[in-house]
């Protein structure tokens, strides 16, 4: 039901009319552990859909593997500098193993609903300096393991700066993360700082760093990971992408692997 009214949204805002001024460039969220300050044209779609991420968490009782197949974003032009924005993932599967005693335990299901809005206040086609405030909120609909368990939100402000044939990120973040055992919130709040470059004019890479201090009352942790991702645009309205990110502390996840693409419509 919900993936209809993703598409539907999808389709009511490609049937706008488009706006007499030439398009902007394509400004995908993905890939990468940052969020671009830039938004969407008025009455322009983008949806963005994560096709394959693995993640491998390895503690000292045993390790986790977590798999999401599907996690979609759509992005929609309400003005020439506000969008709003509907995620959902699709399916995930989450495996379990004790050290000790072997056993495995799995569960597949659905993710949640995050709905946002982004107002860029300055380069909403995210050249030059550009800075935008994004509030969100996340629904708890996904299902054990793969969902939070209940609500939680936050504020995100994208900052990037052009400095010629390179580009610098800054997405700071303070959040309502749900607790651990999924029922009520805390305070999490961090920083996303990375540099992007092109290698061609079709291939576009970054590196990234993300530091998160999470105030769970299950444990305190500074989650700290590293970056690595390239997208490559065949055309003016879509992009495929991969990349890659690894744990930097035993807080943090050891490593993640992602694919994903991007249509624009």
């Amino acid at each position: 039901m919900l993936l209809r009214f993703m598409l539907l949204m999808a389709g009511l805002t490609a049937a706008a009319p488009a706006s007499a001024e030439e398009a902007r460039e394509l400004c995908p969220d993905r890939p990468g552990l940052g969020t671009p300050a830039c938004t969407v044209d008025a009455g322009a779609t983008v949806l963005e859909v994560g096709l394959a991420d693995w993640t491998l968490d390895r503690k000292e009782g045993g390790r986790t593997d977590s798999w999401i197949f599907g996690d979609a974003l759509l992005r929609a032009g309400l003005t020439p500098s506000l969008e709003m924005q509907i995620g959902w993932t699709m399916l995930g599967h989450v495996r379990e193993r004790d050290r000790a005693t072997g056993e495995r335990t799995g569960r597949t299901r659905t993710g949640d609903v995050t709905l946002a809005l982004r107002q860029n206040l300055r380069s909403p086609d995210g050249s030059g300096f550009s800075l935008a405030v994004m509030p969100y909120a996340t629904l708890p609909l996904g299902g054990e393991s793969v969902g939070a368990g209940d609500w939680g939100a936050g504020l995100v402000v994208p900052v990037s700066v052009e400095l010629g044939a390179l580009s610098l990120g800054f997405t700071p973040h303070v959040d309502a993360a749900v607790d651990a055992d999924g029922d009520g919130r805390h305070l999490a709040y961090g920083s996303v700082a990375g540099l992007g470059f092109g290698l061609s004019d079709e291939v576009s890479a970054a590196v990234e760093l993300s530091l998160t201090r999470d105030g769970d009352p299950a444990g305190h942790a500074t989650e700290a990971l590293a970056g690595v991702s390239l997208g490559w645009q065949p055309d003016a309205d879509s992009q495929w992408d991969v990349g890659v990110n690894a744990g930097l502390n035993r807080s943090s996840p050891d490593v993640q692997l992602y694919a994903g693409y991007v249509r624009r419509f």
